[in-house]
This record gives structure tokens, C-alpha cells and sequence, in this order.
């Protein structure tokens, strides 16, 4: 079993403390961050590298997200389609939109035969289920042009914290 905790910064907007369920969410996930990208799409591409290099195929994705990113089927990965090319990769894999205040739904954006495909794989809402596997890999996407300048600058402080010293990407807060 192989599980990615994938978290946007946009999730956060709406939370009263989003500090606070930032790191309650990175402590449960008990590891450092993997991976910081500005745009989903590009956590996905990181993702389909690190599984082919190892030959691993996620289970489980905690899609910790404003939005569920199901938005189209176009056959190029952007940032609001890369959850259906991940679905659509790995068919064995579930995943579990995180979201408090869900504005729309995948079956919405997908044909019907596409959804009837994902749609047993696919749970959403504000809790993660009771056994979710903790993460083997955790991405965080920040999103910038969907994030309030005050809401990020707090958040990268606290993915400062749970960034290792050798990755690439700094944790920048102004």
C-alpha cells in the first residue's frame, strides 16, 4: 500500500485557524514534505516520475484541496484535471477529496461513463476516513494566484517547519 497526502494551500482560505490546520495535518501525517510546487499539475508530473522510477502504484490519495480538479478530460495535465489523469493512470487507486465547503462535483465535468468508472474510488468531505494510510509522500501545492497574500504568508511559515534543508524549494514568507 502506497499513499500521497497532496495538499493546496487554497483548502485553507476558508478555515477559521488555517496555521493551526496546516501543521494538525502535516503532525498526522508524521513524515516531511516531499515536494512544494507552485501548480498541481506539476506535483502530478513528480508523482508519475517517482512511481515509474520505483515501480510503485499509489492506493490512496488524500486530496486535501479547494477543489477536486476533476474539471475536464482533456488528454493534457493542467491544474484542473490532473486528479482525473491520476485516477485514470492508477485504476486501483482511491481517493478522498478533503473539503469543507465542496462547490461543485466531478460528475459534473466528466462524461458519464468516466464518472461511473471513478465514482466508487472517489469520497469526499471534511474528515479524512477512519484507517486512511498515512502518507508515504506529501506534496504541497501553494497555489499563489488562489491564496490570500496574509493566509499564504502564515501557511509557509508553517511549511517551513516541515521542509527538510536539502530540498530545492524555500519556504519564503515576504
Amino acid at each position: 500500500m502506497y499513499s500521497i497526502l497532496d495538499i493546496d494551500l487554497d483548502y485553507f482560505n476558508q478555515l477559521p485557524e488555517p496555521g493551526m490546520s496546516l501543521e494538525l495535518l502535516l503532525n498526522w501525517a508524521g513524515r516531511p514534505v516531499s515536494m512544494v510546487v507552485e501548480r498541481h499539475n506539476y506535483a502530478f508530473a513528480r508523482w508519475r516520475t517517482k512511481w515509474r522510477t520505483h515501480d510503485i502504484v499509489p492506493t490512496h490519495i488524500l486530496h486535501v484541496d479547494e477543489h477536486h480538479d476533476m474539471m475536464d478530460q482533456r488528454p493534457q495535465t493542467n491544474i484542473a484535471n490532473f486528479m482525473f489523469h491520476a485516477m485514470r493512470m492508477w485504476p486501483q487507486c482511491r481517493v478522498h477529496w478533503l473539503v469543507q465547503y465542496p462547490i461543485d462535483s466531478p460528475a459534473m465535468w466528466l462524461e458519464d461513463e468516466t464518472w461511473d468508472l471513478f465514482r466508487r474510488r472517489f469520497t469526499h468531505g471534511p474528515h479524512r476516513p477512519a484507517q486512511w494510510p498515512k502518507p508515504d509522500l506529501v506534496s504541497v501545492c501553494t497555489s499563489p494566484e488562489f491564496v490570500s497574500p496574509v493566509v499564504a504568508q502564515e501557511l509557509l511559515k508553517v511549511l517551513s517547519r516541515f521542509t527538510t534543508k536539502n530540498q530545492r524549494w524555500r519556504c519564503s514568507t515576504g
